[in-house]
Formats: C-alpha cells, sequence, structure tokens
C-alpha cells in the first residue's frame, strides 16, 4: 500500500507530460462533451451481446404514441421460450451511450518559455440461452399462421409465430389486434421464406398501469443460432424520413463490423476550432452527415471501439460487472483475470475487460439498406474513438525566442482549424473564419490580419 501511495503520483506526473508533449498519446486530453443520441429526433438503439453461436438481443423502445397501439414484430432465427425473454431497464442503454458517445476534449499549451522537462521519449506497456422447439399450441389453416408459443413477460404480452404466407400473417396480425403498418406483406416474405419465425409483442394495459412505469421498457431476447443478423427491414415499413440506428455490440473478442455493408470508421482525432465547444452537437450531426453522403450513404460508420475496462477521455465510467449482465453479457466470470492498463487499474479496479464493445451507427432508408444487417466478429482490439480536439493557445506574456516563433505559428494553426471544419462539416470556411476571433495575450486575430499574405491559403 505504501508503494501504491508513492507510485500513484509519480504516475500522474507522467500522464501530464505525456498529454502536453507534441507527440502525445492518441488518446489524451480533458473530456468536456459528448454527442449522444440525443441529438437524434428518430434513433433507434439495439444492444447485442454475442459469444460464439449464442447471443441477447436487447431493443429499446423509442416508441411515442397511446402505450395500446404499440405492437412490435421482431423476426427470430428459433422459437422463444419464455425464459428466453426478459425486460430490462432503459438505464442500461443510456449507459452504453453515454460511455461510447464521440467526445469533445481540451488541450492547454503550455508556456513556450517554460518547456516541461522529457523523462522520456516513448512509453509502452507492455448462460447461454437454449432453443428448443415449442409444442404448436393453436393453427389457423387458413392464414398458414401457428402459434408456437404465447406468455407474458412484464408489461407485455408476447406471441411467437410461423407463418408459410406473408399475407396470412399480415392478416393474423391485423385480425388479433396488432395495429401494423399497411404494406408489411412485401417485407415478410422474405423472411417466412427463410423459415424465421416472429417474435409479437404488444403491451398488457392493466400489468402497464400497475407497473408505474411511465415508459415501455426494453425488452431483452436471448437464442442460441449461427446467424449474427439484425433485422431492419420492417422497421422502414412506414418510414418517410431517413433513420438513424445505434447498435452496440458487446463480445469477447474484438471489434465488430457490418458484413453485408461497408464499415468505415467516422472521421476522428482532429483540432477544431474553439468555438465548437458551445456548438458541438450541431458540429458532429453535420459530421455525420456529410461522412454519410461522402461515402455513398451505402456504409455504416464505427464510432467506438474499446476495451470496457478502461476509458480515455472517459465520457462515462465503463460499466460494472453487474451493469454488463444487465446489458446480456453472459460470458463474464468474477474470478477471471483482467488486463487492463496500469493507469486504469487505479481508476477502476474492479471492471472486467473480458467484453470489447463496438458502437456502430447506421443511417437508412428502404434504398440505401435493402438487406438485414449481417455482423462479423473479429479478433481486432485495437482502440478507436470519435474524438474531436479544442487546442487554447497560452495567453501569457512570452519574452524568449521559443516563445515568439510559437505566437508567429498561431494563425497558419487556427487556418488549419478552420479548414478542417469546412472539411468535416461541408461549412462555409468564410462564416468559419468570422467566428474564429480569438485574442492570444495582446494579439487579437480579429481576422487573422495579414494572414492570407503571409501563408498563402486561398
Amino acid at each position: 500500500m505504501k508503494f501504491l501511495r508513492l507510485l500513484t503520483p509519480l504516475l500522474l506526473v507522467i500522464v501530464a507530460v505525456l498529454c502536453f508533449a507534441p507527440a502525445a498519446w492518441a488518446f489524451c486530453g480533458f473530456y468536456v462533451a459528448k454527442a449522444d443520441t440525443k441529438l437524434y429526433n428518430k434513433a433507434s438503439q439495439v444492444v447485442i451481446a454475442r459469444n460464439g453461436d449464442r447471443t441477447v438481443l436487447t431493443m429499446a423502445n423509442d416508441y411515442q404514441g397511446e402505450v395500446k397501439d404499440f405492437a412490435i414484430v421482431v423476426p427470430v432465427p428459433t422459437v422463444l421460450q419464455k425464459e428466453q425473454v426478459r425486460v430490462t431497464e432503459p438505464k442500461i442503454i443510456e449507459r452504453l451511450d453515454a460511455f461510447s458517445a464521440p467526445r469533445l476534449v481540451e488541450y492547454f499549451d503550455p508556456d513556450p518559455c517554460a518547456p516541461l522537462p522529457r523523462f522520456f521519449d516513448k512509453l509502452s506497456f507492455a448462460s447461454g440461452a437454449v432453443a428448443n422447439s415449442a409444442e404448436v399450441q393453436r393453427s389457423d389453416r387458413s392464414l398458414g399462421v401457428t402459434v408456437e408459443a404465447r406468455f407474458n413477460v412484464g408489461e407485455y404480452d408476447i406471441v411467437i409465430l410461423s407463418a408459410k404466407e406473408s399475407g396470412g400473417l399480415e392478416t393474423w396480425l391485423t385480425n388479433n389486434g396488432y395495429k401494423i403498418p399497411q404494406g408489411a406483406k412485401q417485407l415478410l416474405q422474405p423472411y417466412i421464406r427463410s423459415s424465421m419465425k416472429f417474435f409479437v409483442a404488444k403491451v398488457n394495459l392493466d400489468k402497464f398501469e400497475e407497473s408505474g412505469y411511465q415508459f415501455l421498457r426494453p425488452l431483452q431476447i436471448s437464442y442460441q443460432s449461427p446467424k449474427f443478423i439484425l433485422p431492419i427491414r420492417l422497421g422502414m415499413i412506414n418510414a418517410t424520413t431517413e433513420q438513424d440506428l445505434i447498435v452496440y455490440i458487446l463480445s469477447p473478442q474484438g471489434e465488430a463490423e457490418i458484413a453485408n455493408y461497408r464499415t468505415v470508421k467516422i472521421p476522428s482525432n482532429v483540432n477544431i476550432p474553439v468555438f465548437i465547444k458551445n456548438e458541438f452537437g450541431e458540429f458532429y450531426k453535420s459530421l455525420f452527415q456529410t461522412a454519410y453522403t461522402k461515402e455513398g450513404k451505402r456504409v455504416g460508420f464505427l464510432e467506438y471501439a474499446w476495451d470496457m475496462g478502461s476509458c480515455d477521455p472517459c465520457s462515462a465510467e465503463p460499466l460494472t460487472p453487474e451493469e454488463l449482465k444487465e446489458a446480456g453479457v453472459f460470458w463474464l466470470n468474477d474470478n477471471s483475470p483482467t488486463a487492463v492498463p496500469p493507469f486504469r487499474k487505479l481508476v477502476f479496479p474492479s471492471f472486467n475487460s473480458n467484453v470489447f464493445i463496438s458502437r456502430l451507427h447506421v443511417r437508412y432508408t428502404r434504398d440505401t439498406f435493402p438487406e438485414d444487417l449481417t455482423f462479423l466478429q473479429t479478433a481486432d482490439r485495437e482502440l478507436f474513438q470519435g474524438r474531436y480536439i479544442l487546442q487554447y493557445p497560452f495567453e501569457g506574456e512570452v519574452k524568449c525566442e521559443a516563445g515568439k516563433k510559437y505566437r508567429q505559428s498561431l494563425p497558419k494553426r487556427f487556418e488549419q482549424e478552420a479548414q478542417t471544419l469546412a472539411r468535416l462539416t461541408n461549412g462555409n470556411i468564410q462564416d468559419i473564419r468570422n467566428k474564429m476571433k480569438l485574442s492570444v495575450g495582446n494579439l487579437t486575430y480579429s481576422f487573422w490580419e495579414n494572414f492570407l499574405s503571409n501563408f498563402g491559403f486561398d
């Protein structure tokens, strides 16, 4: 314990030096803001915990309207029994969102006339749910629909259906009080041809009133199947605009990616003007839309890939083992060894790192994503995050030669930040320049006097 008390201050000094060094860690700085799902009016969120062929799928319900009109139809590969379905708390998805959201960080330039000492050049560190076939309870021969299972979970009434043709399934759902959009027949047919079953839920109004909840809780299902897919086509039946989907994939292996569409990393790790601190949400929405358009819209974006045992910078603490289990992680072993770097062990000593999280963001329409999403698990554990940097200049008095050169370098740096912001957001460069009225010491760049002639920017 005495050794740790002596070691901790030294580690903090090392971190401080690295953060201010020119060749600092790729991930450092002070977290100041995040771009979470609250930015989007219609953002669906799904958590997929998968190991081998076993999957736990959690669906956040963002339904807006009378709960009596709520209905959800989800194609599933097997017949589910009651013990494979449960409700969970919205807080778990909120925690995953906060932990993995793209983030804004701040750096502050040190006094160029009093550089920090260089201690070194480099630092290196060194329940699976089993799907059994259910006894058929009832069959409507005229429609070709079979009720494979029927049960209640929390505030939901659930049936598991199989069907021979989409028209009969659509009719059965309508006749039995499920308010589904018109035109579902066309999108149901491919799932029937693939012998998929249908998980169908609606709200039990009496139980919902008894529960005291104001909003519908997420539904969580577990199953065993070699298919690693997420059905999204049914969500497009009556969609009139582009839909945002955030998928959090939890795995003991590494990064997950979309197998049947391109997966690209969101533009990241760039310096942007400091005024973005007050506009980060709008900045990120513009950045995403620009990247989405540039990539041809048929693409999924990786916004975060990280070991759950650490974070740097932390927009929220990693989920605890208890929270991870609530999110569907079924392979955790309380006695399993962790692989958390030394700094992180000091901060999060009880967190299990046998969980890797991938945050994938898809914006889709029926035209751009005609197929359901198929995922691929990889062993790639390279860390990545959507991270955007504010670099504040030193504002004190400087008299040394290094300080003069530092001051002379600032206008070029500011212009590079403006150019970067314009490129990332497709913004107007002149408008950006006009907003970047910066005061550096007793010098004011009210718009970079003599800048264009000195550095040759258009």
